[in-house]
C-alpha cells in the first residue's frame, strides 16, 4: 500500500512539473522578466510552500495573478525592487498566518467559490487560444489543423488512459506520448510542431537559485514604493490559496489548515524574494492536475518542484521538446474537470440571489481579476442576505390589562430591517402607553437601536410613553450601553 501511494505521489508530481513549465514561461512574459527567473521562482515557491503547507497536495508556483500585480513595478523600478517587494509580501502573509486571520475567510460563501471556478475555467480555456497564434495572428490552416489534431490526441490519451488504468497519471502518459511523436516527426522531417523552447524563445536551462539580499536602499521612500504592491500581492495570493484549498478540500473530502497555509505561502514568498524569484501563490489548475493524478500529500508537491529543478538542470533536452499542443490538451482536460457543469442546471432550483452572485463572480473573474471578483461576491452575498433577513420581521399585537398596547416583535432588528420595523407601528392611533416586547427578537446593531429610538421620539412628541420589555440576553449589553446615550428617549424594563 505504501509503495502504491509513494508511486502515485512521485508520478503525479512529475506530471505537474511538466505542466508548470509553459505557464511559468508565459507568466514571465506577462511580468516582463526572464523565463529562467520565473522558473527559479516556481521551484523555490513550490518547494518551501509544499514543505510547510496547511493544505497537502496544493501546488504553489509563479502565477498570472502575481505577475500582473508586479508588472508595472518591474517596468518602472526594476528587478531589485521586485525582490524587495516579494520579501515584504511574504512577511505580511506570515503575519496574517501567525495572528490567525485565516478564520475570516469563512465568510466566503460557496456561490462565490462556484463563480470563481467557472470563471477560472473560462479564463484557462480562452488563455490557450494564444498557443494557436504566431505574433498575434492565427496559424496557417495546415499548421492549425495539425496542432488541433495533436491537442485532440492528447485529450483522447488522457481520457482513455484514465479509463484503462490509474497506475500512471494519464496526463503524464499523454505528454510523453505526444513528445515522442513530435520528436519523431521532426527527426524524419515530416513536420515540426511548436515546442516549449519555441514558445520561450530560448533554451530553458538554468542553474540552482542563489541567495541574495535585494539591492535597494532601506529608506522610507523605498517602503512607500513597494508597500502598496506588497499588500495587493499578499491579498491576491492568499485569496487564491483559500479558494484553491476549498477546491482540494471538496475533491479529497479533507480540510485545510488555512492559517498554516498563510504562513507557508508567506515563507515561500520570503524565500522567493531572497533567492531572486518573482513571487507566487497557489495554482488551482496544477493543484487539480495533481489531485486527479493521485497526489494526496505534500510529497507530490515537493516532487513537482524538485522535478522542475531537475528538468532545468539536466532534462532540458526533453523539456524543450515538449509540444505546446500536448500541454494545451492537458489544460483543456483540466478546464473540463474544473467547470461546474451542474451549475448550468441551477436556474430556478436555488435562490435567485445565489444565481446572481455566481454569475457576477464568474464574469468579474473573466474580465477583471480574482481578488475583485471575490470581494464583490462577498459584498453581494452579504447585502442580499441582509435584504432577505430584513424582510423576516413581524409583530404580534396585543392589549395589556391596563389598556397598554403591546408589540411582541419577532425577527432580527438591524440595518436591513429598519424600514420594515418602522411600518409596523401606528404611532398616531396607539394609546398613551406602548410596549415593545423583545423576548423573541434580537437587536443586532446601532441601526436597530437608532430606529427604535426614532419611534420612541415620535411617541414622545405626542406625549406617549414607549417602553422596551424583556430584551434577549444577547441584546442586553447593547441596550444597556444605548441607555447611557443622552439622545435615547425610550425606557427599558427588566434589565
Amino acid at each position: 500500500m505504501f509503495k502504491k501511494i509513494l508511486k502515485n505521489e512521485i508520478l503525479s508530481g512529475m506530471t505537474v512539473a511538466l505542466a508548470l513549465i509553459p505557464e511559468s514561461v508565459a507568466f514571465a512574459f506577462v511580468a516582463g522578466v526572464s523565463p529562467i527567473l520565473s522558473l527559479k521562482g516556481a521551484v523555490v515557491m513550490g518547494l518551501v510552500a509544499a514543505i510547510f503547507t496547511g493544505r497537502p497536495a496544493m501546488i504553489s508556483s509563479s502565477t498570472a495573478a502575481i505577475s500582473v500585480v508586479f508588472a508595472s513595478l518591474i517596468a518602472t523600478y526594476g528587478l531589485e525592487y521586485l525582490f524587495a517587494t516579494v520579501v515584504l509580501m511574504g512577511i505580511l502573509q506570515i503575519l496574517l498566518g501567525v495572528f490567525k486571520l485565516g478564520k475570516y475567510t469563512q465568510i466566503i460563501p460557496y456561490s462565490v467559490t462556484l463563480g470563481f471556478l467557472n470563471g477560472l475555467s473560462i479564463v484557462m480555456f480562452t488563455a490557450q487560444f494564444s498557443q494557436f497564434k504566431i505574433n498575434g495572428n492565427w496559424m496557417p490552416t495546415k499548421d492549425l489543423v495539425i496542432m488541433i489534431i495533436f491537442v485532440v490526441m492528447t485529450m483522447a490519451i488522457i481520457y482513455f488512459t484514465g479509463k484503462i488504468t490509474s497506475a500512471i497519471p494519464s496526463s503524464l502518459v499523454a505528454i510523453v506520448a505526444v513528445t515522442v511523436a513530435s520528436s519523431l516527426m521532426d527527426h524524419y522531417d515530416i513536420y515540426s510542431l511548436r515546442t516549449v523552447q519555441d514558445f520561450a524563445g530560448m533554451e530553458l536551462k538554468g542553474a540552482l537559485p542563489t541567495f541574495s539580499i535585494p539591492h535597494v536602499s532601506l529608506s522610507l521612500e523605498t517602503f512607500k514604493i513597494i508597500f502598496p504592491y506588497a499588500v495587493i500581492g499578499a491579498l491576491v495570493g492568499l485569496t487564491e490559496a483559500v479558494l484553491t484549498g476549498r477546491v482540494i478540500d471538496e475533491m479529497t473530502n479533507t480540510k485545510s489548515k488555512i492559517n498554516k497555509e498563510f504562513f507557508a505561502q508567506g515563507l515561500g514568498n520570503l524565500a522567493n524574494g531572497l533567492f531572486g524569484g518573482m513571487g507566487g501563490d497557489a495554482m488551482i489548475g496544477q493543484s487539480i492536475i495533481n489531485v486527479k493524478s493521485g497526489g494526496r500529500t505534500r510529497f507530490s508537491a515537493i516532487v513537482a518542484s524538485v522535478t522542475l529543478m531537475i528538468f532545468m538542470l539536466f532534462g532540458s533536452i526533453f523539456t524543450n521538446a515538449i509540444p505546446l499542443s500536448g500541454l494545451v490538451g492537458v489544460m483543456f482536460m483540466v478546464v473540463i474537470g474544473t467547470f461546474k457543469w451542474e451549475s448550468l442546471k441551477y436556474g430556478g432550483k436555488i435562490p435567485k440571489s445565489d444565481v446572481i452572485v455566481v454569475l457576477a463572480v464568474t464574469f468579474i473573474t473573466i474580465f477583471q481579476d480574482l481578488a475583485t471578483a471575490v470581494i464583490v461576491g462577498v459584498i453581494l452575498s452579504a447585502l442580499m442576505f441582509a435584504w432577505e433577513k430584513g424582510k423576516i420581521i413581524y409583530a404580534k399585537i396585543e392589549t395589556g390589562v391596563n389598556g397598554e398596547k403591546i408589540y411582541k416583535m419577532n425577527g432580527v432588528l438591524f440595518f436591513g430591517s429598519v424600514y420594515k420595523l418602522k411600518e409596523i407601528f401606528d404611532v398616531n392611533t396607539d394609546p398613551m402607553n406602548v410596549i415593545l416586547d423583545l423576548k423573541h427578537a434580537k437587536v443586532m446593531d446601532f441601526s436597530g437601536i437608532e430606529t427604535i429610538n426614532g419611534i420612541a421620539e415620535k411617541y414622545a412628541d405626542l406625549g406617549k410613553k414607549f417602553t422596551l420589555r424583556r430584551p434577549n440576553e444577547n441584546c442586553r449589553l447593547l441596550l444597556q450601553n444605548a441607555k447611557n446615550i443622552d439622545s435615547i428617549k425610550f425606557s427599558i424594563d427588566s434589565l
